[in-house]
């Protein structure tokens, strides 16, 4: 079987201290100090059952008067050697359960199927955060982070963004939210067909809540959505068809990449060097009124294409209906494109979405797991979606919180008999990505590498004292030293600088959650609003509670005017706040009040759900 990234016939194999062609890197930065150079996922074998780990050499040499040089550390190996495993709960793991437990033997940690009454290290859970009740340890699942990639939410979030950074997020298709935005589609497309007569869009309708290809379909009108019917009783999402998408022997397919968020609060982001590529079954046409219900030509869902008579299961990483994505792109590479720069893209586009979700994803956070409170934290494999055109400009399709972690299909034996067989191509990528982002979670990493400093240190002082013992022990062995070198790749902090200035929003959530607090709800009542009039110092002898009081309900009023549903939460409701805040304000020439002196300049920011300016500080 072919390692995952390996070059199809025809492309030179890297060498083994390079990385594939096309890794993750963005050409304006320079590597990161001693980080290892990049290996494909899903080589490493599983470690042999030699026996225990054995100390460094050196600790046999043992005197009566005199302490041989290494001892101290070869003891400190052992006692590394005899450490306890990292506990992991797979007892909620639902289908990803095979390729964890793939993992964890990799790693040699203990697997506990069935939960255990003690705290475990790791909670390994297959659907939400709220799978089990978790007060200690890690969890692999944000709250609220379900919520916040749901096709509506995320389309609001990245809306807001283009709105604020318009060439910054033009990856991402123009979007409307049925039913509530029907009448601005239906206007904005007749405008722009009256503009440009030539313009024969299409588009594409997505259920809100669906999953796996479930109740998409194309048309060519908006007047089609009211024939279908079943968007006005069922949230979706309207966004313009891609007509020309890249193609890969005649055939459309998309990108199925993993990125961790290891972390909220400092934001932290890994991206896997290898995916997978997903075909569609069906040469690909551009759409018309012939072909647009030909699902197996235009949606490249997997769960969709499998049923397909031409779906192809292939135990190569280069061939097949499902492919790596590192065999497209050295096939790519052979052909004179510039996979560095389509690496970069990709990488920005990742970068740039999770700077979307992140704020209202802090105050989902902030609302579960307060600030001194005891609480698990929390780390998260997301899927994304991405879409090549035929210039190679990657465009998001949707980004899954829960993408399948299945490293088997089924294969139909006889007519309604299936079992359950290996794929090869999912399991190269995905074991890889599980024990990879459980090494980077690793709670006992820093624990060990404390002994091992200190084991160094002690080595070298023996050196110094002993010379004329003989060769001093080593550093005991790292306990990954039989696994490969890492499959993700940390693109963030690491290229903060060049993407820190989009993070405006996140000091709306920083406003919120600092001066209002969130204490098991994000709504915000009359008692929140004084709180939050309070702390931000706005109230003085000119401005009376009796006047905030008075103003809560002039906004209340104004929100209910804009048709904003109260259940929103988070940064949406702060910026609507703060929205209709100054609104009432100006309205009442009072916008001469003062923040506390922490704020040291106001940002001018256009709120894209509500249309209004809004003053924030950063």
């Amino acid at each position: 079987m072919e390692p995952a990234g390996a070059p199809p016939h025809g492309c030179a194999p890297a060498r083994e201290a390079e990385e594939p062609p096309g890794s993750p890197a963005l050409p304006a930065e320079e590597p990161q100090d001693g980080q290892p150079a990049g290996a494909p996922p899903g080589q490493g074998a599983l470690p042999s059952a030699a026996g225990p780990e054995r100390g460094p050499p050196g600790r046999a040499a043992r005197g009566r008067g005199r302490r041989a040089p290494g001892r101290r550390g070869g003891e400190d190996g052992g006692r590394a050697g005899r450490r306890p495993r990292v506990t992991v709960d797979s007892s909620k793991a639902k289908t990803s359960l095979e390729a964890l437990k793939i993992s964890l033997r990799q790693l040699r940690w203990k697997e506990f199927p069935f939960g255990r009454r003690l705290p475990c290290d790791i909670y390994w859970h297959g659907v939400s955060f709220h799978d089990n009740d978790i007060f200690s340890g890690q969890v692999n699942k944000f709250p609220g982070m379900t919520e916040m990639v749901r096709k509506i939410t995320l389309s609001r979030a990245v809306r807001t963004m283009q709105d604020l950074f318009p060439l910054e997020y033009n990856f991402y298709p123009r979007s409307w939210i049925l039913p509530e935005e029907f009448p601005l589609f239906v206007t904005e497309v007749r405008m722009m067909k009256d503009s440009d007569p030539s313009w024969k869009p299409t588009f594409i309708v997505k259920p809100d809540g669906g999953c796996q290809g479930d109740g998409i379909y194309l048309i060519k009108d908006p007047s089609d959505i009211r024939l279908m019917g079943s968007t006005q009783s069922r949230p979706a999402v309207v966004q313009e068809y891609i007509c020309k998408p890249l193609l890969v022997d005649k055939l459309k397919f998309d990108i199925r990449l993993y990125v961790l968020l290891k972390s909220l609060e400092p934001l932290e982001i890994y991206i896997a060097k290898d995916g997978l590529s997903r075909f569609c079954t069906e040469p690909y046409q551009e759409p018309t009124l012939k072909n647009l219900h030909q699902v197996f030509m235009h949606l490249t869902n997997y769960s969709l294409n499998v049923h397909s008579g031409n779906f192809i299961h292939s135990d190569s990483v280069n061939t097949g209906s499902k492919r790596t994505f590192s065999s497209i792109l050295c096939r790519l590479s052979s052909r004179g494109a510039d996979v560095k720069k389509l690496w970069s893209d990709i990488i920005s586009l990742v970068i740039k979405t999770i700077i979307a979700l992140t704020p209202e994803l802090k105050v989902y956070y902030q609302s579960d797991i307060p600030a001194g409170k005891p609480g698990p934290t929390c780390f998260q494999i997301l899927g994304f979606d991405i879409l090549l055109m035929k210039n190679l400009k990657p465009m998001l399709l949707e980004v899954n919180a829960n993408p399948s972690m299945r490293i088997e299909h089924e294969q139909e034996l006889s007519p309604g008999v299936f079992e359950n067989v290996p794929s090869p191509v999912d399991e190269e990528v995905k074991v890889a990505v599980i024990r990879d982002t459980l090494r980077l979670v690793d709670p006992q990493k820093k624990k060990r590498k404390d002994i091992q400093c200190q084991a160094l240190e002690e080595v070298g002082e023996a050196k110094e004292k002993l010379l004329d013992v003989g060769p001093a022990g080593d550093a005991p062995p790292s306990p990954e030293a039989h696994l490969p070198s890492l499959c993700l790749k940390q693109v963030f902090p690491k290229y903060a600088k060049q993407f820190n200035y989009l993070r405006l929003v996140d000091r709306v959530a920083a406003l919120f959650i600092r001066f209002l607090g969130v204490k098991g709800t994000t709504k915000l009542g009359p008692t929140g609003f004084r709180t939050f009039i309070r702390n931000c110092k706005l109230s003085n002898s000119n401005f009376s509670m009796a006047s905030v009081d008075i103003l809560y309900i002039d906004i209340t009023r104004r929100w209910n005017s804009m048709g904003i549903d109260h259940k929103e939460s988070g940064p949406f409701l702060v910026c609507k706040t703060c929205c209709c805040l100054q609104r009432s304000i100006e309205d009442r020439s009072q916008w001469n009040l003062q923040l506390n002196s922490s704020v040291r300049r106001y940002v001018h920011v256009r709120v894209a759900d509500c249309r209004l300016s809004c003053r924030l500080f950063t």
